[in-house]
């Protein structure tokens, strides 16, 4: 279908409605010559009259009478599609991703005030240690994690923390565990879909004699697990700083700063309900260190 242009079918529409080129060019923003051209624009596309001048007025060509009908029930019809589709976006649940480890240990505990202060904003949480695409109609909002040995594009971060090796009082006891590659003799917990451990051993220097024993899980049971006595891990201090003060797990070593989260998002789609946790999460942005 080979339509006039859009521009064109609103000016003639605002003149049929208002009887006034001058009352049309203010209601659509631009100047009355603008909507005069858009107007013969559309004439000579059509290769027909649509407005007559009487007197200092305008009447609309039987025609143009006929076509303004059409375009009023076809721009309500338009605005109606418009508005449901708008409807649609704004309860469509705000999607999350995160790390399984970073929802557990940072981001639930403070999302129930998100909730109180935003009741009308459904959260849906994907917490993954895969990195899921974001796009239109999917993912909204992806914090990522980052080590600052990997420079990139600036970034928003929204926690900036030391990353440390841990474990409990009952599985260190009373080894001496000064040099990283005592730790080669230590189970870890790993994440699934990372290779901490033995990127931690090369970030030391360390080359191990014999293979590590290495567990692999999803990070929101490593966390138990660690307390536990299971196995050590690399984490953030932030995730277990409540833990390290109460004595609950022991730090081993730690890298100054060295972790950060942050925020992407898919910004041509930015939906307001988006942007409302956005800012929100934005306001609890922290820096965790010793």
């Amino acid at each position: 279908m080979n339509l006039p242009p859009l521009n064109s079918l609103r000016a003639f529409s605002a003149v049929a409605e208002t009887r006034s080129y001058t009352f049309a060019a203010d209601r659509l923003n631009v100047t009355q010559a603008a909507v005069s051209q858009q107007v013969k624009i559309l004439e000579k596309r059509l290769g027909i009259a649509l407005v007559t001048r009487i007197g200092r007025g305008i009447e609309l060509t039987g025609p143009g009478a006929l076509l303004a009908r059409e375009l009023d029930l076809g721009f309500e019809i338009i605005g109606r599609g418009v508005e449901r589709l708008s409807e649609d976006a704004a309860n469509r649940p705000v999607q999350v991703t995160m790390s399984p480890a970073f929802a557990v240990e940072w981001l639930m505990p403070r999302i129930a005030e998100f909730q109180r202060e935003n009741p009308e904003i459904t959260l849906m949480l994907n917490p993954t240690s895969d990195v899921v695409e974001l796009k239109s109609g999917g993912i909204d909002v992806a914090i990522r994690y980052r080590d600052r040995r990997r420079p990139g594009p600036d970034i928003e971060p929204v926690l900036i923390s030391d990353m440390i090796v841990i474990g409990a009082p009952s599985l260190i006891g009373n080894r001496d565990l000064s040099d990283p590659a005592s730790l080669s003799d230590l189970p870890w917990l790993q994440e699934l879909g990372t290779n901490e451990a033995a990127e931690w051993f090369t970030f030391h220097g360390v080359v191990p004699d014999r293979p590590l024993t290495v567990n692999h899980m999803p990070g929101n049971l490593i966390m138990s697990a660690v307390r536990r006595g299971d196995g050590i891990t690399y984490t953030a201090r932030a995730f277990f700083k409540d833990d390290l003060e109460a004595g609950k797990v022991v730090e081993l070593f730690s890298e100054t700063l060295f972790g950060v989260y942050y925020i992407q998002t898919p910004q041509e789609y930015e939906r307001p309900a988006t942007r409302t946790f956005l800012d929100w999460l934005k306001s609890k942005a922290e820096t965790v260190s010793a």
